[in-house]
C-alpha cells in the first residue's frame, strides 16, 4: 500500500473522528460554562484564565494522533465547534470559525511531518500551533479592544503554553491510554502501542 492509499479515510476513521468530535463538542459546551464561572478566580490577572484554554484544543491534536490522516485535526476540531454551537455556546456561531482556525494549527504540525510522525514532540508542536492559531483569532477578534502589553500579549503566550501542555501532551497521553485498552487496535496508534 502506498502512502496515498494510507491517506484515504476509511469508514471507521470517519466514525471514530466523529465520536471524538461529538464528545468534545459536549465538553466544549460545558467548558464554556466553567470558563465563565472562573472569571473571578483570575481577577488578579485576567490573561491567566487562558491556562485552562487548552481543553478547547484537545480534539485537534487527538484527532490527528488517532486517525493519522490529512484533515483529521481540522475535522475533529471543526465538528466539535459546530456541536458546541448547536448546543448553545455562549459565544454563538463564531465558535465555528474559531474551530476552523484551531484545527488548522494542529493540521499544519502533522503536515510538516508529512503525516508520518506522531510521537510526543510532534504532539507538543501540534498543541503549540493550535494554540497559536487560537491566540491569533482571539487577538484580532475577541481581544482587539484590550491593551497590547498588559492583556493581549500575555493572553496569547499563555494560550500557547496551555495548548502545548493540555492539548499537546494531554492528547498524546490520552492516545496512549486508549491504545493500551485495545480501543484503537484498528488504527496505527493502537498497533504501535509501545511507540505512541
Amino acid at each position: 500500500m502506498n502512502h496515498t492509499d494510507s491517506n484515504r479515510w476509511r469508514t471507521v476513521d470517519i466514525v471514530v473522528a466523529s465520536v471524538i468530535a461529538v464528545a468534545f463538542g459536549v465538553i466544549f459546551w460545558a467548558w464554556g460554562l466553567l470558563w465563565g464561572a472562573t472569571d473571578a478566580a483570575f481577577a488578579f490577572f485576567p490573561p491567566a484564565q487562558t491556562l485552562i484554554y487548552g481543553v478547547w484544543l484537545v480534539p485537534a491534536v487527538l484527532g490527528g494522533l488517532v486517525i493519522r490522516k490529512p484533515g483529521a485535526s481540522l475535522y475533529c476540531e471543526l465538528l466539535a465547534a459546530i456541536i458546541s454551537a448547536l448546543l448553545g455556546s455562549q459565544w454563538g456561531g463564531i465558535v465555528i470559525v474559531q474551530g476552523l482556525m484551531q484545527g488548522l494549527g494542529a493540521e499544519l504540525a502533522f503536515a510538516a511531518f508529512r503525516y508520518r510522525a506522531y510521537r510526543l514532540p510532534v504532539a507538543l508542536l501540534a498543541g503549540a500551533l493550535t494554540g497559536l492559531t487560537a491566540a491569533i483569532f482571539d487577538f484580532v477578534y475577541w481581544n482587539k479592544a484590550y491593551d497590547l502589553v498588559d492583556y493581549r500579549l500575555p493572553y496569547a503566550l499563555l494560550t500557547i503554553v496551555s495548548a502545548t501542555i493540555i492539548a499537546g501532551a494531554g492528547a498524546h497521553f490520552l492516545t496512549r491510554a486508549l491504545a493500551n485498552t485495545g480501543a484503537l487496535d484498528r488504527f496505527p496508534a493502537g498497533r504501535d502501542r509501545a511507540l505512541v
